[in-house]
């Protein structure tokens, strides 16, 4: 991972998926399989004073991250309810996330990734891992 900013490291993460796209939604950078379904979107404080991402999640992680760290992860606005769940990227030391923090960013964007993306692009993933 070369990117040092959150979003360049963000986006790094979510275009490397297959067939991931970015394009802006709501007026922020967000990844999508395609077309449609979206997976990522990136939060610029455009919510709350947060710097934070909402990813598309599996049933269960988004209790499980927030029962982990409810500092770092919360249910987001709007997509919340649906089992997104949220990531505070100004929380942590100096106010970034750690590479240790960014090891858990990578696994919640594919697993956002894997909760929407068609069968055939999932096992495209897991060929290439």
């Amino acid at each position: 991972m070369t990117a040092s900013r959150p979003l360049d490291r963000l986006r790094e993460l979510c275009l490397a998926l297959p067939e991931a796209t970015e394009r802006v939604s709501h007026g922020e950078p967000s990844w999508f399989v395609r077309k449609a379904p979206q997976f990522v979107s990136y939060a610029d404080h455009h919510h709350d004073d947060s710097l934070c991402f909402w990813a598309a999640a599996p049933p269960g992680a988004q209790q499980d991250w927030i029962s982990r760290d409810p500092e770092r992860f919360f249910s987001p606005p709007y997509v919340g309810g649906r089992g997104w769940i949220g990531v505070r990227l100004d929380v942590g030391p100096g106010g970034a996330p750690s590479e240790e923090d960014w090891r858990d960013i990578e696994d919640i964007v594919e697993d956002a990734y894997r909760a929407v993306a068609p069968a055939t692009l999932v096992a495209r993933l897991d060929a290439a891992r």
